[in-house]
């Protein structure tokens, strides 16, 4: 993409939302889903392991999370297929632009072999940290709602970037 950025018109400023804002919305109802149990966690009488752990868990799912996960990869690559969307979206495609951002389909083949992986492998961890009690459960579940809550700031921080003429990066289009 070149470092010329042309407006985007009222259409595209709508699908650029649309998408980044879809993509905050699933993230945040993760965040509003696991909070309760960090809330519980802590009503409880917790040790100093207990708070070790929420300390360590924490930083941990801040750098793999937020910094690795999501600063690095996937938010500039959201907002990157974000703003391909809204420039040269197909209407299917703009309809699910949250999940067209996040690499779901149209994308390279290994974008798409690579976010479903991850997604099973969320799914599998949230299926297995169901067995754990509490306060642990919500320890952990402490560190990952502080990682989306980060996570979520990263995508804006990009998108800001890019419209300050930060250059986009590949958008992994097939």
């Amino acid at each position: 993409m070149s470092s010329q950025v042309r407006p985007l018109g009222a259409y595209g400023s709508l699908i650029l939302s649309w998408a980044l804002g879809g993509v905050t919305t699933i993230l945040a109802f993760a965040i509003l889903r696991l909070s309760p149990r960090v809330a519980e966690a802590f009503a409880l009488e917790l040790s100093t392991s207990h708070y070790v752990f929420a300390v360590g868990f924490t930083l941990f799912m801040l750098y793999t999370e937020a910094w690795r996960g999501f600063h690095k990869k996937f938010s500039p690559r959201a907002v990157s297929r974000a703003l391909h969307l809204s420039r040269h979206g197909r209407p299917m495609h703009c309809l699910l632009a949250p999940i067209f951002g996040m690499g779901y389909f149209h994308a390279t083949k290994r974008r798409i072999i690579a976010t479903w992986i991850l997604t099973g492998f969320i799914v599998g961890f949230v299926l297995c940290l169901r067995l754990v009690d509490q306060p642990w459960r919500g320890l952990v579940d402490l560190g990952v709602v502080v990682g989306l809550s980060a996570g979520i700031l990263t995508l804006y921080i990009e998108a800001w970037r890019i419209a300050r003429g930060g250059e986009p990066v590949d958008p992994e289009l097939p």
